[in-house]
């Protein structure tokens, strides 16, 4: 099924986000993950395109496993990094005839050891780009990510974001998922200046429940999602007591997907880190 489709008949929607593992060990525990969680029975489950474009095989073939194993709708992430319009163009003729009919567009980071975004020759080098490309393949929905906080790496922050947010639209987007946050007052600004600026298309919430504090701390700092004073005074005291931040992290985000919810946003998508615990927990206390 589409994803306009899913997203037209599922209010809220609840949905996952999975990342290709390295080694067969990894991969036994997505699959274990995977399993327990199916039977949540998630409008999507989304898998990433590792950083730099380095698990595009492995992305793929979990992507065609979930399609053909299990009764899950799966969405496979796609960069601009590394590839040539026709590379693309066989990687999406690939996934149509394997019936994935959902795709997450993103731009990309940059390839391990360099310091910016570079297309290859034949290439994108936008997100903008992806997503109209990713449209002119008929069957074939595409979604793609925004920034609640901004881009890291945006000099014009939020209002940049916004602005190619409309771009994406205009271009094909179907829907955005968002970057995690810890305080639901930035999506909220967020999706009120969206609507301002014309953009109807469905902004779900990315949830990241949190299971280590420092991880997490790190993380954030790279990504551009900021970290509340008071989160920061819950945690730290008991950082090192990992049972207890995982305690904590899923009651923090039950109460924001209850405020998401109740304040009307389309689903949540909830960043799994292929582990099941919290995502059922969560799933449970909603």
């Amino acid at each position: 099924m589409k994803l306009e489709d899913i997203l037209a008949n599922t209010k809220p929607s609840i949905s996952f986000e999975f990342f290709p593992p390295k080694t067969d060990k990894g991969e036994e525990n997505l699959w274990r993950c995977i399993q327990e969680l199916s039977p949540l029975k998630p409008a999507f489950v989304s898998v990433t395109y590792g950083a730099g474009g380095s698990t595009q095989n492995r992305t793929r073939r979990i992507v065609e496993r979930i399609r053909k194993e299990t009764t899950l709708e799966p969405m496979a992430h796609l960069t601009c990094v590394g590839s040539t319009q026709q590379d693309l163009a066989t990687l999406l003729a690939q996934y149509k005839a394997s019936g994935i009919k959902n795709i997450l567009a993103l731009r990309g980071d940059a390839p391990e050891g360099k310091d910016e975004f570079e297309a290859v020759t034949g290439g994108f080098s936008y997100a903008t780009d992806l997503v109209k490309f990713i449209r002119e393949q008929n069957g074939l929905s595409v979604a793609v990510a925004t920034y609640p906080e901004g881009h890291p790496e945006s000099a014009g922050g939020v209002a940049d974001d916004l602005k190619y947010l409309k771009i994406k639209q205009d271009e094909g987007a179907i829907a955005a998922v968002t970057q995690y946050f810890f305080d639901n007052e930035h999506y909220y600004r967020f999706r009120d200046q969206a609507e301002k600026l014309g953009i109807t298309i469905p902004i779900i919430p990315g949830i990241m429940p949190i299971a280590n504090y420092e991880q997490i701390v790190r993380f954030s700092a790279m990504c551009g999602a900021s970290i509340p004073d008071w989160l920061h005074a819950k945690m730290k005291p008991v950082a090192q007591d990992l049972d207890t931040i995982k305690t904590m992290g899923i009651e923090l985000a039950t109460a924001q997907c209850q405020d998401l919810i109740s304040n009307g946003v389309p689903g949540v998508h909830i960043y799994a880190l292929n582990k099941s615990e919290a995502s059922i927990a969560i799933c449970s206390n909603l």
